[in-house]
């Protein structure tokens, strides 16, 4: 059934008048008649009585008001839900991203998209790249901002990435080390140095990515948070590999050096969601403000 018929029916009703509707409606009286005669037709009953003077439901046409009403009002109902989400007064958004994303890139990206769409529902998940794209993929995310290396790849065919930015990793040395003073570093210049690392085993740390054939560093101590990382660099107890994301939070008692150009490692910063999929409206508002942030970190 059209939805056109119901909301002819309604304005007949309600006017009491084929004539008034046609008006009310800016159709001409014959098109009113021949929908109202649509509507008795695939209904197999009368809906109104045509009288002297305009028109009356009939019993059948009263017990099916509410339900045309009913009917009508849903859909009105689910344009405004739909204006509301193209236009962002409504619905929600939950993103997931790594820890060092969260540091600084994330946050303030969430912090204006909240002032410019406050009515949207905000939710925001930690994690590691791996965890972030199986959350996308079932549906529990609606975007994740990744992070990749040279050896790293991503299966294009199920996620569509966004490029943020490129992130060069950083030395973190004490204050008192000995190569302090320098502006950049050989990676084996520090041959002699304990790193601090996220893992026991080189291959499943930011190390992975950066170090030359043949480098093998000593781990001593592992600290999964970037606190503790930056706590036992400052105290003497190694250096660490740091992504230019992190260095908001370093201590006034740490060092950072730039690694040497033969030794340098990019990490790329990718906004992911499913390929395939139309991005929603708050999705899409979302990457404008992360584009925004990622190009003061540039």
């Amino acid at each position: 059934m059209e939805t056109q018929l119901l909301e002819v029916f309604r304005t007949v009703a309600r006017l009491k008048s084929i004539t008034a509707a046609a008006q009310s409606l800016r159709y001409t009286q014959s098109a009113v008649s021949r929908q109202i005669a649509a509507l008795e037709a695939e209904l197999g009953v009368r809906v109104f009585d045509r009288l002297p003077r305009g028109v009356e439901l009939t019993a059948e046409g009263r017990e099916f008001q509410p339900y045309a009403e009913a009917v009508l009002d849903r859909l009105a109902a689910a344009r405004r839900g739909l204006d509301d989400l193209r236009g962002l007064g409504s619905g929600r958004l939950r993103v997931g991203a790594f820890p060092t994303a969260v540091a600084a890139l994330v946050p303030r990206a969430l912090a204006g998209f909240r002032t410019a769409y406050p009515n949207v529902r905000l939710s925001l998940v930690e994690g590691l790249t791996p965890r972030l794209l199986d959350r996308l993929a079932a549906g529990d995310a609606d975007v994740a901002v990744v992070s990749t290396s040279p050896v790293d790849e991503f299966e294009t065919e199920r996620f569509e990435l966004h490029h943020l930015l490129d992130e060069r990793l950083l030395v973190a040395v004490p204050r008192d080390h000995r190569l302090a003073r320098r502006r950049t570093v050989r990676l084996a210049e520090l041959a002699e140095d304990a790193f601090i690392a996220g893992s026991a085993t080189a291959e499943n740390t930011l190390l992975r990515a950066s170090l030359p054939s043949g480098f093998e560093p000593r781990i001593d101590i592992v600290a999964a948070e970037w606190t503790g990382k930056f706590g036992c660099v400052a105290a003497g107890l190694g250096v660490a590999l740091v992504p230019a994301l992190a260095t908001r939070s370093i201590p006034a008692d740490i060092t950072l050096l730039r690694l040497d150009k033969k030794d340098e490692s990019v990490r790329q910063i990718y906004a992911a969601t499913l390929a395939g999929r139309t991005r929603p409206p708050a999705v899409v508002r979302f990457l404008d403000h992360l584009d925004e942030v990622a190009a003061t970190f540039r």
